[in-house]
């Protein structure tokens, strides 16, 4: 996922405070319905106008450029650097080298008195260390005013500048709850520094997920997005502003048809706590969550695409002191489905903090609700997971693993001796079975699994000893499953569900 620098906003030097809204255009006729085709159930929608030109003219002055300048520290260029040569060969006394980098993308005025939206991503600091030192906002007329941060949130890739002015021209926002797909739309934006650019598409998808945080329910759409637009505006026909052009699909590095827009209703409330100088504060829940795919799904007797799995309870966080489980599906969060467009993320992330909220869970096949006390949701940074270890193994024990699993799975295990513990670094009192050996051709295999992997759990059972997996194993098949959900532990990595084929 590339992101598409776009951010908009405008100013009208001299001119009077106005609100750049324009009235629908009129609908197109509606076109008789031959016997045999589905008749329009509601009253057409405003389409597009023979021309976008007078929305473009009165929308492009409240959408600006927006570059900014850092300091990004360097590798010492001198190749004496650190021996006792590196003063006779352009030493810098041990200064830090840096240098000037500049990035560019866009942004909208939401306000006369020089409120400016964009994207987090275009005014936050860059790679290794990079510091933002300025920050201009460069108007169609291209004059050009220094802007200041006023507040950022990463986790919706969403900032609010401010510039110093009066009565300057803006744009307001519209209900993208109402936006559908095939309706049309308009992107105004600064691709690749070109300067202010008009595209129109039509939308092309709701309630993408395209695995980005908690605010993860994009608009999807065709109208061209580039590099430069992040940040910049998506308006409806009536010169609303229904998304903020964030990231664009591109195996190619430009344009292909796909861009990606925060909507309006997620964006709105959260510009609005960056504009009075507060925290965006987000539901937390305290799990390890995995999406409930076909495997799984299959090994647990649920549908798929309905719910997503708890592969992680935080200790002392709500979902824990709910009671609710590793192994549990849940399926509602506040009488809300949890489906792959509305993801269990997105729904707790958008609850308020201390706020009680139902959850009805899944769990050995029964439908069971707790009520969790949403604690405050970490910064990004705290929430990224640890990465997977790889310990070895002394050779296999054959007598000790499991016929059963290796005929049915393609896995041998065995039970944890203090010998494996102390090989595979573990501490405390070892829980669960150890993988001794892998067929390299089996579905176990394909999935990634490997020597030395813990299995916690299978099929939401305990897995105390290596016979308890040939039982659950054989108690699924003989059930007619065609697969079994393995929860396992690699090295300090959080464990996961993992869905294994029968053989």
């Amino acid at each position: 996922m590339r992101y598409a620098y776009a951010l908009t906003a405008a100013l009208l030097l001299g001119g009077t405070t106005a609100t750049l809204a324009l009235q629908a255009p009129a609908a197109s006729q509606q076109a008789q319905n031959e016997p045999g085709t589905l008749a329009a159930a509601t009253a057409p929608r405003p389409g597009a106008p023979m021309s976008f030109a007078d929305l473009a003219a009165r929308l492009q002055p409240a959408v600006v450029n927006i570059s900014t300048r850092q300091k990004v520290p360097v590798s010492n260029p001198n190749p004496f650097a650190g021996t006792p040569f590196e003063g006779f060969f352009g030493g810098n006394d041990g200064r830090p080298v840096t240098r000037e980098a500049q990035s560019l993308g866009s942004g909208f005025l939401v306000s006369p008195d020089g409120y400016i939206v964009t994207n987090n991503h275009v005014v936050s600091p860059g790679q290794r260390g990079a510091a933002v030192s300025s920050i201009t906002v460069t108007f169609p007329d291209r004059s050009e005013y220094p802007a200041k941060l006023v507040g950022r949130d990463a986790a919706s890739d969403l900032a609010v500048l401010k510039i110093e002015g009066k009565n300057l021209p803006y744009v307001k926002f519209g209900d993208s709850s109402s936006t559908r797909v095939g309706d049309w739309v308009v992107a105004i934006g600064n691709p690749y520094g070109l300067g202010g650019t008009v595209t129109a598409g039509i939308v092309s998808a709701l309630h993408r997920n395209i695995g980005s945080g908690p605010s993860d329910r994009y608009i999807q759409t065709d109208a061209s997005i580039n590099q430069g637009n992040s940040g910049g505006p998506m308006f409806d026909m009536n010169g609303n502003v229904i998304g903020i052009n964030t990231a664009i699909f591109s195996p190619t590095g430009g344009n292909v048809g796909i861009g990606f827009a925060i909507p309006s209703e997620v964006a709105a409330p959260i510009i609005e706590t960056l504009k009075s100088g507060g925290k965006v504060k987000r539901g937390y829940l305290g799990v390890g969550i995995q999406p409930l795919d076909e495997g799984a799904a299959d090994a647990l007797g649920l549908p798929k695409n309905q719910g997503e799995l708890i592969a992680r309870v935080e200790p002392n966080e709500a979902a824990a002191k709910a009671g609710i489980r590793e192994g549990d599906v849940v399926v509602r969060v506040a009488g809300r489905d949890v489906t792959p467009d509305q993801t269990l993320s997105y729904l707790i992330a958008n609850q308020p903090v201390g706020a009680r909220v139902p959850i009805e869970v899944i769990r050995a096949g029964k439908r069971l609700t707790f009520t969790a006390v949403l604690g405050e949701r970490p910064s990004e940074d705290k929430l990224a997971t640890l990465a997977d270890g790889d310990q070895g193994l002394e050779p296999e024990d054959e007598e000790t693993a499991q016929n059963a699993t290796r005929e049915s799975l393609g896995i041998a295990v065995q039970n944890i001796t203090p010998d494996i513990a102390r090989q595979l670094g573990l501490t405390g009192v070892p829980r669960g079975i150890v993988i001794a050996s892998v067929d390299p051709s089996g579905d176990a295999a394909a999935k990634g699994l490997r020597r030395g992997d813990i299995i916690l759990s299978a099929n939401q059972q305990p897995t105390v000893n290596a016979a308890d997996l040939g039982r659950i194993a054989g108690d699924a098949k003989r059930s007619g499953r065609n697969n079994v959900l393995l929860y396992v532990q690699r090295g300090n990595a959080p464990p996961r569900y993992i869905a294994v084929k029968f053989r």
